[in-house]
């Protein structure tokens, strides 16, 4: 199966800019009123000016009274050439949305509770602000796609009158009458705002996500470029495989803010190397946009998505790829100085009683260890520890009556905090996620797959299952199964659905469009439980867990898809 492919598509956003900046303390001064920001480039004048009219000081229209994430404002200038037909080439684009994204773009306090918007990630999120508003919104898309908007007023009633005029159905679904809102002549007496939605919706943006906020002014003032050349320490959660660690080298390209890196990744539940190369571009100071491909599959560029801490010391994120960036790892990066490092272990539990071999996986670590270099807490005998390769290999006891519960690593004195969980038996699993979403497809569309993992879990301190202090004990190789979620009469999901991996929990679905051979014709879409079943060592009998799986239809209107850092 091939991935859809157009001229955006192949528009890689690392590419050189050749951009005009200005310095960023002058650029602060210009832009720190709601009157507007002025636009300095040249090329977002010549090639948007003949519809956002600039005025003498060079503030255009729309443009100037808005800040945006560079995933919104690449929708916008797609948007543009789509069907505005605007005259732009896959290279001017490039400059276009670096330049908007950094001149006006989002400060850190402002994108950070919605990074998961970027990293495509599907979590359970509810906005705590007007719920109403949210709903409104949310009809259509996430609610956090509004919240990686900044505008004025005006700009945020042009941005309603553009929905309405593109999408005339949401005057008759979410904005007039839908998604939660009561119509002013349903209202009770006792309520006094009867005002249409769309107009409550427009004060309170204007009023929650106005142009300048203290931290776009505080950040436009003190941005500086990103100086991220060097070794980064990677620390890597693979969906069914648990943690991986290694090393990504960046190097400085020849553009301002573009890298080139090299990364390699170890899993220790698999014992496989991942290597892979890539490039980025950091806009707005702190936002990672970037792609990487395994050297064995170099037609399967991830994405990369991360966040730059302004110590430039820290970033965090997901690398991701699929039809519908379903596949993906949350990664931790940490810049590599000359002091040494502990990453991780490979296993992240030790039973009491048992006398495992520990990996522990680190930087800059001494080349020779003795036993009492490495410390795991009282109850915990090391017997011998080695070093190959940045991995310290530890036989270790553990005793009996060892306490139970998180422990702290030390190699040679530097510590790496809860890196252990003593327990003493195996007290369920979870099937995550708990809730997951395929798409059917293979035929039209291309297929959206599920990841599904089992993690073990002891029960903590409360001796409690299912409650917020119990221990995570790690990946577990299960046997998965697939079970009808019975929601109707004669339901038959399960014959029709898709099938599931016994081994590695990965769910695949069945065809796109109807199926003759189902009762109506009716698509290959339902629900089922996935399960799990797994036997500890020593257990009379398995452990069972299981989560819901939704198969789904295509996204059948996704005429726009992002290719920021592509």
């Amino acid at each position: 199966m091939t991935r859809r492919t157009s001229w955006w598509r192949t528009a890689v956003l690392t590419a050189a800019c050749g951009l005009v900046m200005l310095p960023a303390g002058a650029h602060a001064q210009a832009q720190a009123t709601a009157d507007g920001i002025p636009v300095e480039s040249e090329l977002v004048r010549s090639k948007c000016g003949g519809c956002h009219k600039p005025d003498a000081s060079n503030r255009m229209t729309r443009i100037s009274w808005r800040r945006a994430s560079p995933e919104n404002w690449e929708r916008t200038v797609e948007r543009m050439i789509t069907l505005n037909k605007a005259n732009v080439t896959p290279a001017d684009a490039r400059t276009i949305v670096k330049y908007l994204a950094d001149h006006n773009g989002l400060a850190p306090e402002e994108a950070r509770p919605i990074a998961f918007e970027f990293e495509r990630r599907l979590i359970e999120w509810t906005y705590d602000g007007d719920k109403d508003v949210a709903t409104l919104c949310g009809g259509c898309h996430a609610f956090s796609r509004v919240l990686a908007e900044r505008r004025t007023k005006d700009e945020w009633a042009g941005l309603v009158s553009m929905h309405r005029g593109y999408y005339p159905l949401v005057d008759n679904q979410p904005i007039l009458n839908g998604s939660g809102f009561r119509r002013s002549r349903a209202l009770p007496p006792e309520e006094t705002d009867h005002r249409q939605p769309m107009d409550k919706a427009i004060e309170y943006f204007a009023k929650t996500f106005p142009l300048i906020t203290p931290e776009w002014s505080s950040w436009s003032a003190a941005m500086t470029p990103a100086n991220l050349s060097g070794r980064w320490a990677v620390t890597a959660n693979i969906p069914g495989k648990g943690p991986a660690f290694g090393e990504m080298t960046v190097t400085a390209d020849a553009a301002p803010d573009t890298f080139i890196t090299k990364t390699v990744l170890t899993v220790p539940k698999t014992g496989e190397t991942i290597a892979r190369t890539g490039k980025a571009l950091v806009y707005t100071g702190y936002q990672w946009r970037g792609r990487g491909a395994d050297a064995a599959k170099p037609d399967d560029p991830w994405r990369e998505v991360m966040f730059v801490e302004r110590s430039r010391t820290e970033m965090w994120g997901r690398w991701f790829t699929g039809a519908y960036d379903e596949t993906g790892i949350d990664v931790k990066l940490a810049k590599i100085s000359g002091s040494p490092m502990v990453l991780g272990l490979g296993q992240l539990s030790a039973k009491r009683g048992t006398s495992p071999s520990l990996t522990i996986y680190g930087i800059n670590l001494p080349t020779a260890l003795a036993a009492s270099d490495v410390n795991l807490g009282p109850g915990i005998t090391v017997r011998s520890a080695s070093v190959s390769a940045g991995v310290v290999t530890a036989q270790v006891t553990v005793a009996p009556d060892a306490k139970t519960g998180p422990r702290d690593v030390s190699v040679g004195g530097v510590v790496k905090p809860l890196a252990l969980v003593v327990y003493d038996q195996v007290d369920g699993i979870r099937v995550l996620p708990r809730a997951g979403l395929a798409r059917t497809g293979g035929a039209v569309f291309p297929k959206g797959f599920q990841q599904f993992e089992a993690i073990a879990f002891a029960n903590g301190p409360d001796g409690k299952p299912n409650t917020a202090d119990d221990w995570p004990l790690g990946v577990v190789d299960a046997t998965w199964g697939v079970e009808e979620y019975t929601s109707t009469f004669n339901d038959d999901d399960l014959r029709f659905v898709g099938n599931i991996d016994p081994k590695s929990g990965m769910f695949t679905p069945a065809l796109d469009g109807p199926n003759p051979e189902r009762s109506g014709n009716r698509n290959n879409i339902g629900d089922l439980w996935v399960t799990a079943e797994y036997a500890p060592e020593g257990a009379k009998q398995p452990i069972r867990a299981r989560a819901q799986l939704v198969v789904s239809p295509p996204v059948y209107m996704r005429w726009m898809s992002s290719e920021v850092g592509k």
